[in-house]
């Protein structure tokens, strides 16, 4: 136990959230230090005198936005020093920003406002949860960890954080479940749970939230599976949803991915009319880079009736 290690875990101590073991040797080692009670001290009052100011109440559209932006920017970022030290001491810039409390406030409002929001405790009939029985309210949600469909039933168990580990278990039908379906799909830093989640959700295109979110994950996720997954549930809607139809087209002309983009091209041959799609099949036929693309633009091309 050094001084260093104790200034990095104030934060840690103030909120309760060491191991009995540490926080006591914790509290030995800031008996006998002088310069550690102090920064103890100091720590405190910030956190006592922030207590007092109300706590914004962030809304589930915007937690989620800002989850997948997060999750985006840590599979994308080079492993530096400089995130990692954001990460996993962000007691340096906490020290930082008590000198500054306009940005001190604002650091702590948006770093605690996730875990202090509205936490909704209402029974549902058909809904198993594990340790209590309540509504899945998106804005106290931390993430989902595990989806697992009961083989030869419609049934899904779900294991999600809030402040702890919890299970919720429900038929895909269940609001509730399609609500954390969703949200792992749109914020789930583990793509293997993101592609659980689409392809569960592939059963309920006809759901407008559900369609939406589908939408979402096809132009937003970072893993191509996923983005694959999301294609092929929304391929039956490309007539009738002009959203659907403007995605597929996305996916085609900025996708990343041959497989996706040649997946968004099949899809398209149901509106090979529209003029939107006509335009963007000629373009590729004539300087698409990838051969297979070039040569199925032309393809399609050729089965359209011409146009005087």
């Amino acid at each position: 136990m050094n001084c260093e290690w104790v200034r990095q875990n104030v934060a840690l101590y103030l909120y309760g959230e060491l191991p009995d073991d540490q926080r006591h040797e914790f509290e030995q080692h800031a008996n006998r230090c002088g310069a550690c009670a102090s920064e103890v001290a100091e720590m405190r009052r910030f956190h006592e005198e922030m207590s007092v100011l109300p706590v914004a109440e962030v809304s589930p559209s915007l937690l989620a936005a800002a989850r997948m932006q997060l999750q985006e920017a840590l599979e994308t970022a080079e492993q530096t020093r400089g995130w990692r030290r954001f990460v996993f001491d962000p007691m340096s810039y906490l020290r930082s920003a008590r000198f500054s409390p306009a940005l001190a406030a604002a650091l702590l409002i948006v770093g605690f406002a996730g875990g202090v929001g509205t936490t909704y405790q209402i029974a549902r009939t058909g809904m198993i949860v594990t340790p209590e029985r309540h509504t899945t309210a998106e804005a106290s949600i931390a993430g989902v960890r595990n989806i697992i469909q009961e083989p030869g039933s419609d049934k899904v168990k779900i294991q999600y954080d809030r402040m702890l580990p919890e299970t919720v278990q429900g038929s895909i039908n269940d609001p509730n479940i399609q609500n954390l379906l969703i949200m792992a799909a749109r914020s789930n830093y583990n793509s293997g749970v993101r592609m659980d989640s689409v392809d569960l959700l592939k059963q309920k295109p006809d759901d407008a939230r559900v369609r939406e979110s589908l939408i979402f994950s096809l132009r937003y996720d970072s893993n191509p599976g996923v983005r694959l997954k999301a294609l092929e549930a929304l391929g039956g809607y490309v007539k009738q949803d002009i959203r659907v139809r403007n995605a597929m087209l996305e996916a085609l002309l900025n996708d990343n991915n041959p497989g996706v983009r040649a997946g968004a091209l099949r899809a398209l041959e149901q509106v090979r009319g529209d003029t939107s799609v006509r335009q963007a099949l000629q373009m590729l036929a004539k300087e698409d880079p990838n051969e297979y693309i070039r040569n199925e633009s032309r393809r399609v091309l050729a089965s359209m009736p011409q146009i005087d």
